[in-house]
């Protein structure tokens, strides 16, 4: 676990809609390792973003694992169709599953790897009894909803925590951060436990995708 490379995942939330399919093959191009996807409801946050017909489309397309990331309410009644759409990983929120170890055991049963997300108030301890469980724990960096938001230092600390929860747990999680997330800050997220990267606007706001991509990538 501690030797885990370090995975990059581009969040097309941040990519050109009208020229989505060039964005899809630039990351493709790229040392960038899965495509994040973001679905929001405007329920569980304040925003509405795509849903499974632009997911299925991005699949036909890609050729990484589609990481699909649901900020939506009662994220069970969809996971089966977010499978057939090309979902590879699919997180839910700690707060939107009161039975969270049901959703997790549901996400598995379709052959999908477990993802769960924590809000930015959401201590990481909570996990303790599904860490186990878990493919990827999701530690939001900002408050979910919107792009482009300052990265929260807190942060940083919590990322310690998740990586020594784990530890203790001899658990095998890997451990996503998402939001702010640039060449900036990635080698500090690298150190503070993060395996997965998440970034957007960082990386399709760039002049060179690719190189910033890659840059991320070597952010050790």
């Amino acid at each position: 676990m501690e030797n885990t490379p370090v995975l990059i995942a581009p969040s097309l939330l941040a990519a050109d809609f009208l020229e989505l399919g060039k964005d899809v093959d630039m990351v493709n191009r790229s040392e960038a390792d899965w495509f994040h996807l973001d679905v929001m409801d405007g329920r569980f946050v304040p925003n509405i973003s795509y849903g499974l017909p632009v997911i299925a489309q991005i699949k036909k397309r890609a050729r990484k694992p589609c990481d699909v990331h649901l900020m939506i309410e009662a994220p069970e009644r969809y996971a089966a169709e977010f499978q057939k759409a090309g979902a590879d990983i699919l997180t839910v929120h700690y707060e939107a599953c009161p039975h969270l170890h049901r959703n997790i055991q549901q996400i598995k049963s379709l052959g999908m790897k477990a993802g769960v997300a924590l809000n930015p108030h959401t201590p990481v301890q909570l996990l303790e009894n599904v860490i186990r469980d878990i493919d990827v724990v999701l530690i939001m960096s900002v408050n979910p909803g919107f792009g482009g938001q300052t990265f929260i230092e807190q942060t940083y600390h919590k990322l310690s925590e998740i990586r020594q929860l784990i530890r203790d747990s001899n658990a095998h999680a890997l451990v996503e951060v998402d939001g702010g997330v640039s060449p900036e800050n990635a080698a500090q997220l690298i150190q503070a436990g993060a395996n997965v990267l998440v970034a957007g606007s960082a990386i399709f706001s760039s002049p060179d995708p690719e190189k910033t991509i890659a840059v991320m990538k070597g952010g050790r």
